[in-house]
């Protein structure tokens, strides 16, 4: 079996398809990552091949440009900008279009047997209705976005639909959800479960990784949170536990940011970024974005979480997070860069024992999903239903 998996232009939209890559790469069945050039370093870092088209969308960089100087999303828009989410998602779907004949184009000449997209990605939708092989939407985690951005993709590529014969954007086959039924929001519809496996990235064992006796925190804000403006948040933050040196805290910041940094309190140690999943088990706290890798991540593992949602989805990570009880979520961006607030909520996670329990209530629902690889002979299955590809 061939399958395509197609990923919208940001690397880490693809990473949560990366475990379900290898296992249908076990059971021997070719696996392709395709997509813009954006995305192309999430399946080469997991050692899969890929297949590039069309331009770089530069979504970051887009998003840049509507933020007044200095001011990062959150401070710009609050939870507003969801609503600016779906305007850029518009232009990529209308960029999407200019290059979907290419899609296409290769697409007949590789003949993926099923086509597997991550959760806003349409394109991957009309490849596979024009081939006729069947579709699967593979969600991040908590999803409040493929159901509203899935009505505009279909006004969108309706006419294209119309001109293959579609009768407009296929519905897909069937949705694999890797989050906890505990933590997906109520509206979402309905999919079936895979066991979210965490990929972050691959790299090195860090020297740093071994635990000592001191209680560890880890602090990952997203390299995006750093692109757009956020090294004053991380300054805040590192503040926040200035004289803490009761504890271990791990601020993973790419070198270029440490100068503007400046030098941290004892307490607090800069570390290069590195794979979550090589360490996070080895923390008591995760402070992060709530970005869908780090928040499903840190739920795999069971540790309670300070979440500072910067954009879109991401408050949604917050918001089921903090309902199960294994999160604290400082929402407003006035709130975020208050040491003093900031430092209270990380105290109260690590002394609350009421936090470590809902966390390992949510590890332990992970783990009762199937794995991956329980879901391979069902994706086999379905491909070998569905009629031939068309020519």
């Amino acid at each position: 079996m061939r399958v395509l998996m197609m990923s919208s232009p940001l690397a880490s939209h693809f990473a949560a398809m990366v475990p379900l890559a290898w296992v249908l790469r076990a059971a021997g069945h070719e696996v392709l990552g395709a997509g813009r050039p954006d995305m192309a370093a999430a399946p080469l870092s997991a050692g899969l091949s890929a297949v590039t088209m069309g331009e770089p969308v530069g979504f970051n960089e887009q998003l840049a440009r509507y933020l007044p100087a200095g001011m990062r999303p959150v401070q710009a828009f609050g939870r507003g900008l969801f609503d600016r989410i779906e305007q850029g998602c518009e232009q990529w779907f209308l960029d999407d279009l200019v290059v979907l004949p290419e899609y296409l184009d290769f697409a007949r000449r590789w003949r993926p047997d099923l086509v597997v997209s991550e959760q806003i990605d349409f394109a991957g939708t009309v490849v596979a209705g024009a081939l006729g092989v069947p579709h699967v939407r593979h969600r991040w985690g908590v999803d409040p976005l493929s159901g509203p951005l899935g009505g505009m993709a279909a006004e969108l590529f309706g006419p294209l639909c119309e001109k293959l014969g579609l009768g407009g954007l296929p519905e897909s086959a069937l949705v694999l959800d890797p989050c906890p039924p505990e933590l997906q929001l109520p509206e979402a519809a309905a999919g079936v479960p895979i066991r979210p496996v965490p990929f972050n990235g691959n790299g090195r064992l860090p020297s740093w990784a071994r635990r000592g006796e001191r209680r560890r925190v880890c602090v990952s804000l997203g390299n995006q949170t750093l692109l757009l403006n956020g090294v004053p948040l991380f300054r805040h933050v590192i503040d926040a536990f200035d004289g803490l040196d009761d504890l271990e805290v791990l601020v993973t910041v790419a070198p270029e940011y440490r100068e503007a940094l400046g030098e941290p309190p004892t307490s607090v140690r800069l570390v290069d970024p590195a794979p979550l999943s090589l360490f996070l088990a080895d923390c008591d706290l995760l402070v992060h974005h709530g970005g869908a890798g780090t928040a499903m991540t840190a739920t795999t593992v069971g540790i309670p979480q300070l979440i500072l949602p910067q954009i879109a989805d991401q408050f949604f990570h917050a918001d089921r997070i903090v309902a199960a009880g294994a999160a604290i979520a400082l929402e407003d961006a006035a709130d975020q860069d208050n040491p003093r607030l900031v430092r209270q909520a990380a105290l109260d996670l690590l002394g609350d024992d009421r936090h470590r329990k809902a966390a390992r209530v949510l590890r332990d629902a992970v783990e009762a999903m199937p794995a991956p690889a329980d879901l391979v002979p069902d994706l086999e299955a379905l491909a070998a239903d569905e009629r031939p590809v068309r020519r």
